[in-house]
């Protein structure tokens, strides 16, 4: 049977008509794709952009009598030739060798200080990570193991001073786990003269192969509170995996008695951790209030003149 071309012209027509439709509309949805996606890698930096905090890392000598000590120390600088008001903020212990502990790095909760015009040093103690030397336990004697880490803590102020762009009269101590356990030995350990404040963070030393190391520590932050002139603020959380409520609450009772200048912030639960708070990201809606509170009445400056570092939401 055949076809005249009259006939079949419509046909192809409508199949021509039908293909061209399929191509454009392909196109068009190729091209909304693309369109999307550069939009999406456009608008994503703006949300994920954080500016980098300025650090340095620098190696302070820690004399002693026959040699002299490095520690390897981060340093958190604001922009400016300052001088700036100090920050030192003391590392906890892991587990296993210090040698192999890295380089404590709490940039969260640096920006909070940077953004007010603070300087931070961070020191690692003595034998830990590239710091040189032996790190010095104490066997089951806590408070000897904290007033040796606080060693530490001293040199580094004192170096700090030395330097033009650290302001010599205001310095405020912080220190997380095993570092606020050296921040309040500091503080018993006739500080420098520029230091308003201690900060504890979840403080202590937790030492299960020690009898009765809960009231060790306990019986230690006496003695420690019974030499300490300073004011100072503690956070402790309720699912802390080191130290329970009732071990850090015995802790501060028997300070505090010694020392009125104590206040407790018992903020609760915190995540999965309470021990984290410190070095959380979310953290700080927690203790930063408080933080700003204390620093108030120490007559430390708290006015935001860095904004930009202020974590993203």
């Amino acid at each position: 049977m055949g076809y005249s071309l009259a006939a079949v012209l419509p046909a192809i027509e409508g199949l021509a008509r039908r293909i061209e439709f399929g191509i454009r509309r392909a196109l068009s949805v190729a091209l909304m794709g693309v369109v999307f996606c550069l939009a999406a890698a456009v608008a994503l930096p703006a949300v994920a952009q954080q500016i980098a905090l300025p650090v340095e890392v620098i190696f302070i000598p820690k004399k002693m009598t026959l040699w002299t000590l490095e520690l390897e120390t981060t340093v958190y600088k604001p922009p400016g030739p300052g001088p700036f008001p100090l920050v030192v903020i003391n590392h906890g212990k892991a587990s296993g060798p210090t040698g192999l502990q890295p380089r404590y790095t709490p940039g969260w909760a640096a920006r909070y200080f940077i953004e007010r015009g603070y300087v931070v040093f961070v020191p690692m103690r003595t034998g830990f990570s590239k710091s040189t030397g032996g790190y010095v336990g104490g066997g089951c004697n806590i408070e000897s193991n904290g007033l040796v880490q606080a060693e530490d803590v001293a040199a580094t102020v004192a170096y700090a001073h030395t330097l033009s762009y650290v302001e010599r009269t205001q310095t405020l101590v912080v220190g997380q786990s095993h570092g606020g356990w050296t921040t309040l030995a500091y503080g018993a350990s006739q500080p420098d003269s520029s230091v308003k404040g201690l900060v504890n963070f979840a403080g202590g030393l937790r030492q299960e192969d020690c009898i009765g190391w809960r009231l060790n520590l306990a019986k230690a932050a006496a003695n420690y509170a019974e030499k300490t002139r300073i004011p100072s603020i503690w956070f402790y959380g309720d699912n802390d995996s080191y130290f329970t409520k009732e071990v850090y609450s015995e802790m501060f009772a028997r300070y505090s008695k010694a020392n009125p200048k104590a206040q407790l912030v018992a903020f609760g639960e915190f995540g999965q951790d309470s021990h984290s708070l410190f070095g959380s990201k979310a953290g700080r809606a927690i203790w930063e209030p408080h933080l700003e509170a204390f620093m108030k009445q120490l007559g430390l400056p708290v006015k935001v003149v860095h904004p930009q570092y202020r974590p993203n939401p």
